[in-house]
């Protein structure tokens, strides 16, 4: 989403300094950069490749990135990575354009739900004989969703992110709860909510309510609690709704009921921020944006989910993908991301931007580990998360999926309709947007 995305770009400013001492964040040189087995660059015949990259990171995400990319360039003088910053909103209708004009780069790195979009432009490499399959093989299996077709991979994640439970400890202890036991379950989290509301007049938690221009905040908060019930999106192939049955019904009235009783505000997003609800679904990257000046004494926790039901979280993040050119830059190309997602990098990336581990190797390593504990135990909660976080349907038609989704939705959670006919027009609205796509 948009708003998300945005605020990934600038997290943790502070992380690059307090990275630079924690353990096992030392500089890497690039394996076997010398003589690259993927990009089969290197040697006495063979001639200088440049590798373009397109990005949209700003900030300590483009710099970490561009150290990455020089160290990567001065260990392998037979490939030069140049990274591009192109700025997030004009990034897709650039790679749109040159696509038609034969003016691509190497490769770009976007948003995962972009990479459907991207895709249609038939200029992308299969990068699965590319990559290492102990590479792949690592990788968190959800991750590897967006950019997946048939047994071709398309496109693979180098940064991940995703929604934990974020709370306000001063209003807890206002409250009287423990301020280190946040809600488990549904049952907690309303349980937590009403005693907040009866003893501060503030509502205890806070939901996504309103479709605004995309949608996708309300449809990528909402679909959390949809998939924590047994529920998906679109079913199998993304081409009908799935989410109009009994487990839509009780994600969406378990909202509506926290709303009716005034547990949740009927009000633009943001409160929880302002310190003026108990508790919100936020992403990872808030905890690195509020390190150094906090709005108040907040704590971190994974998701709460149904007692009946099961844990899940929706992730985010970048995606690379390369684009079709000579067979030795498309390896160089392939070489370079095979060496960006090798644990050592990863655990570089990570602790320096404070976005959380694309590999199972570093998410459970003792190093990495150390650090989070260390460094930023805040992250730990999203970290847990990896391995029930899911991805959003691999779909170009999602975003307009999403909008047609939220702007049904939003009014069952304003009271304007019962639950049971905003999911049924919700169904119908999206699958014209499906059958008139496909």
């Amino acid at each position: 989403m948009h708003r998300k995305t945005a605020l990934t770009s600038t997290i943790a400013v502070g992380l690059l300094a307090l990275a630079a001492c924690a353990p096992g964040s030392t500089s890497s040189t690039p394996t076997g950069a010398a003589a690259p087995t993927s990009s089969g660059t290197t040697g006495a015949d063979a001639k200088p490749v440049t590798v373009t990259v397109w990005h949209y990171w700003d900030g300590t995400n483009a710099d970490t990135f561009q150290a990455m990319a020089d160290e990567y360039t001065k260990a392998d003088p037979g490939v030069t990575v140049k990274a591009v910053n192109i700025p997030s909103s004009d990034l897709i209708t650039k790679i749109q354009t040159s696509a038609q004009t034969d003016t691509l780069p190497t490769m770009a790195i976007m948003d995962l739900v972009s990479v459907p979009q991207v895709a249609q432009t038939g200029k992308l490499v299969d990068l699965k004989p590319l990559i290492d399959p102990a590479t792949m093989g690592d990788i968190y299996p959800s991750l590897l969703d967006f950019g997946k077709d048939g047994d071709k991979q398309y496109a693979v994640p180098v940064s991940t992110n995703n929604l934990g439970y974020m709370y306000n400890k001063d209003l807890y202890r206002q409250t009287g709860l423990d301020p280190d036991m946040p809600p488990k379950t549904w049952e907690e989290l309303q349980s937590q909510a009403q005693q907040i509301l009866d003893k501060t007049g503030k509502p205890g938690v806070e939901l996504f309510t309103q479709a605004g221009d995309s949608g996708e905040g309300l449809t990528w908060n909402f679909q959390v609690s949809l998939w924590q019930t047994g529920g998906e999106f679109l079913n199998s192939d993304n081409t009908k709704a799935a989410f109009n049955t009994a487990a839509g019904t009780k994600a969406l009235q378990f909202w509506v009921d926290l709303l009716d009783k005034g547990l949740a505000p009927r009000t633009q997003w943001g409160e929880f921020e302002k310190g003026n609800a108990g508790g919100a679904q936020e992403g990872a990257w808030m905890v690195g944006i509020w390190q150094g000046d906090p709005p108040f004494d907040f704590g971190t926790a994974t998701v709460p989910y149904p007692s009946d039901g099961r844990p899940a979280t929706n992730m985010g993040g970048e995606r690379a993908v390369v684009f079709t050119s000579d067979e030795a830059t498309q390896k160089a190309a392939a070489g370079f991301l095979d060496w960006f997602l090798a644990p050592e990098q990863v655990t570089t990336w990570s602790e320096k931007t404070g976005m959380l581990p694309v590999r199972k190797a570093v998410g459970d390593s003792d190093t990495y580990k150390q650090w989070v504990g260390q460094t930023q135990p805040l992250l730990q909660p999203f970290v847990d998360q990896l391995a029930t976080a899911k991805s959003r349907p691999n779909t170009p038609l999602y975003p307009q999926v999403s909008l047609a989704f939220a702007k049904q939705i939003e009014k069952a959670l304003a009271g304007q309709v019962s639950v049971a006919d905003a999911l049924s027009a919700a169904e119908t609205d999206v699958n014209e947007i499906l059958a008139a796509g496909q």
